[in-house]
């Protein structure tokens, strides 16, 4: 008899937390790895499991892919260790009264991966394929974020095999997934797709998972399955501890019974001692066959909608020449000189004024703060980086600039924590420039990056980054398209320092409806432009004009040279691209409000001609 065929009348007992089990003993290394180093501690783990009364056994195969096994060295293990882990667990099981399921873990989550849709089919594909070709009974497939690539590994089972397939998601939210796909919505898809069993394991509680079953009925023609985690976790001394409560979920799965769960197991922080509560709780109770649900948990259309007022930066710089002005937040504490060069800049005609975002990673004066100081003289352009805070605060500070009313942000990846004031600083980087866009879209979408309803839309214009300055043009470009999939609004590229750079860059972006401001950075000094040349990632100068500099010895001589040749710059820039996006060398916002007023006058005379 197969699980399944139990299932029609039984509530079965799935097992529970492998790696936070081997984490709790001290093993801090890849937890698959143990297939081969120490089977004997794998195979103990499966035997209290199996002796706290589970009788589904999955194997130690989570994140037995290429891909993960890669950050290891273990890339080329995958086969022996999947294999190894299905003979483990057999050894610790007696087939007919248990039954081994193939483990796979999802790859996709809201942390920075490099992978592209391509690598994590062909390592989900990989993994799938040796496991079946064992002797397993099912496949689990768990601790899946996405509901896309859920739906391709059920995909890719169903091209090799018909053994049964349990398919968990982990939620965002109280019943939605990251992106806000409702819970009923996924469940419907994966059996859609062939799934047996469906349902949510990992990042969340007894408690929140109850409540995101309360509102879901029964599915057509699959079974329900729930693996909370222990508890939330608690951080001590560098480490996650999760409350022991098997009392606590031997009520709960009283209450999961109750809502149509017919497979319960555990995940993270669960032991032998939570899985022998739910055994108790099986051996009394037989599954429910019917539902009563009085409302769902539709994703609730609660978004207020409102439209901007004023012209967005993407919208002007379409319909006419448009300058933007970054003017760094000081270092230190005396504001008056950056709101002074604020003012004056609004008033030399500027669209707006850009704020980066502690750039070269040394620590300035919060551009949030500054920028709701002169919203009301002048429109702020704040640049948000990935560096320095996670996904909580990325939020949490996007939340903040919409409530401030500041509309217009670029997502940059920002510089590393070692080049600046405090190498030894945390570089956060939990997502990547292009998911940070994509997130931004989704809070116009009035969806928080976990999934849930935020009550209304934000109403971000969304800028990204751009480098010309590499030697494959295209390449740049083909980042440029990918940002545009992400939901970029508008580019601002790096200073470019050669007209003729700027117009070969103009024939390779003018298939690209997304407009863009063109960096120039006047510069100040021979020592100015080396360093640039030299030291600053992402800048080139010619050598013409890094001699033109050198030969101008007298300060001001120097700086008069620097802004002629931005001027010179600015020519050819405004014959191919209607954005300039002029940056201010040290506060000194007399170079960008004269080179504004060089922009103005320049484009009067064109209308008039």
């Amino acid at each position: 008899m197969t699980f399944l065929e139990r299932l029609k009348t039984e509530v079965l007992v799935g097992d529970g937390a492998m790696g936070t089990l081997l984490y709790e003993q001290g093993v801090s290394q890849c937890f698959e790895e143990l297939n081969l180093s120490d089977p004997k501690r794998i195979i103990d783990a499966h035997n209290q499991y199996v002796a706290a009364g589970s009788t589904i056994i999955q194997t130690n195969t989570y994140a037995a892919n290429r891909l993960k096994l890669e950050k290891h060295g273990l890339e080329d293990k995958v086969e022996i260790i999947n294999r190894e882990a299905v003979k483990l667990a057999r050894k610790a099981t007696t087939k007919g009264e248990h039954f081994i399921v193939g483990t796979v873990g999802g790859l996709q989550n809201l942390h920075q991966e490099d992978w592209s849709l391509e690598e994590v089919k062909n390592a989900l594909d990989e993994q799938l394929e040796i496991l079946l070709d064992e002797e397993i009974d099912g496949i689990l497939l768990e601790t899946f974020y996405n509901l896309d690539e859920i739906i391709l590994a059920i995909q890719l089972v169903r091209n090799r095999s018909d053994l049964p397939v349990i398919a968990n998601v982990s939620l965002g939210e109280i019943g939605v997934l990251h992106g806000g796909v409702t819970l009923k919505n996924a469940i419907g898809e994966m059996v859609k797709k062939g799934a047996n069993i469906v349902g949510i394991n990992c990042r969340m509680g007894p408690s929140h998972m109850l409540r995101s079953l309360e509102d879901l009925p029964l599915p057509e023609g699959a079974y329900l399955s729930v693996y909370p985690n222990a508890s939330l976790p608690e951080y001590q001394d560098g480490r996650l501890f999760y409350h022991s409560n098997p009392d606590y979920f031997e009520s709960m799965g009283e209450q999961f019974v109750n809502q149509g769960v017919r497979l319960l197991g555990g995940c993270c922080g669960t032991t032998p001692e939570h899985i022998k509560a739910f055994a108790t709780v099986t051996k009394r109770r037989k599954p429910v066959q019917e539902k009563w649900v009085t409302s769902s948990l539709e994703h609730p259309n609660s978004v207020i909608e409102f439209k901007r007022k004023d012209k967005t930066l993407p919208e002007l710089v379409k319909q006419r020449n448009s300058v933007i002005v970054e003017l760094d937040p000081p270092k230190k504490l005396n504001t008056d000189t950056f709101i002074k060069g604020a003012k004056a800049l609004k008033q030399a005609g500027v669209d707006a004024v850009t704020l980066a975002d502690n750039s070269l990673a040394s620590p300035r004066i919060d551009n949030m703060a500054l920028a709701s100081k002169i919203k009301e003289d002048v429109r702020p352009l704040v640049h948000v980086t990935c560096r320095d805070r996670n996904l909580i605060g990325l939020q949490s500070h996007l939340m903040g600039l919409d409530a401030l009313g500041i509309n217009d942000v670029l997502a940059v990846t920002g510089d590393p924590t070692k080049v600046g004031d405090f190498p030894g600083a945390t570089s956060v980087y939990d997502v990547t420039s292009f998911q940070l866009i994509s997130l931004m879209k989704q809070l116009n979408e009035g969806i928080s990056f976990s999934g849930k309803d935020l009550g209304q839309k934000a109403n971000f214009s969304i800028g990204a980054a751009c480098n010309p300055n590499v030697r494959h043009v295209d390449k740049a470009v083909g980042r440029m398209e990918k940002k545009i999939d992400s939901g970029a609004d508008f580019f601002m590229t790096q200073p470019m320092y050669s007209e003729e750079q700027i117009e070969a860059f103009y024939h390779e972006t003018k298939h690209l409806d997304t407009p863009i401001y063109l960096g120039i950075m006047p510069l100040i000094s021979s020592r100015n432009a080396e360093f640039l040349h030299n030291e600053v990632p992402g800048i080139k100068l010619t050598d013409s004009i890094r001699q033109s500099m050198a030969d101008c010895e007298d300060p001001k001589l120097a700086q008069a040279e620097g802004i002629k040749i931005a001027k010179s710059l600015i020519d050819t820039a405004t014959e191919f691209f209607n954005g300039i996006y002029l940056i201010t060398p040290f506060l000194r916002y007399g170079i960008t409000v004269e080179l504004t007023t060089y922009i103005e006058q320049k484009t009067a005379t064109e209308i008039i001609k």
